[in-house]
């Protein structure tokens, strides 16, 4: 895999990954304003498996934010997501607390260089892939690392947290 490309370096996302001398491949695509389902465009514009492409959540969890990782083919489950938390509920976040904790937009968080990290867990069938790809910091940005060094620098836990 290459690395990130010159145009591409000023997310946070590509700075930690940069800075952590990590290979990865920047996927740029054209996003749709009308598309609200970010995580299926990036994969149906990159011809990508979305077992594949993860969607970067954002939970409550006993009243404290947290990271859930998982396919965009797929949906969180939230009593999952918990208990791989140390919880017992959690509840999506409402969309302008995860912007202001992540310094991201909607369709643009990213699980890496978040302006204030969150305990994170990464869906485990990640793991099964060579490859995975999360949001790049930006619509219409993925980037493409091993699922082990996504899990070490957020620091994450992995977990099945995945709906079904």
């Amino acid at each position: 895999m290459a690395k990130a490309a010159k145009h591409a370096a000023g997310t946070p996302a590509t700075k930690v990954l940069v800075a952590a001398g990590v290979p990865h491949t920047l996927h740029s695509y054209e996003h749709d304003p009308a598309v609200t389902n970010y995580g299926l465009e990036a994969a149906t514009a990159l011809g990508i498996d979305p077992a594949r492409v993860f969607k970067t959540l954002l939970v409550s969890v006993e009243g404290s934010l947290a990271v859930a990782v998982v396919p965009v083919s797929g949906s969180l489950d939230l009593k999952k997501c918990a208990a791989a938390l140390g919880g017992k509920r959690a509840a999506m976040a409402d969309p302008k607390d995860a912007e202001r904790r992540t310094g991201y937009v909607l369709g643009g968080i990213s699980p890496l260089g978040q302006r204030h990290p969150s305990p994170t867990v990464i869906d485990e069938t990640a793991l099964g892939f060579a490859t995975v790809l999360v949001s790049g910091g930006r619509r219409g940005l993925d980037l493409e690392l091993a699922p082990a060094d996504l899990v070490s620098l957020t620091s994450a836990r992995t977990a099945a947290i995945a709906a079904g």
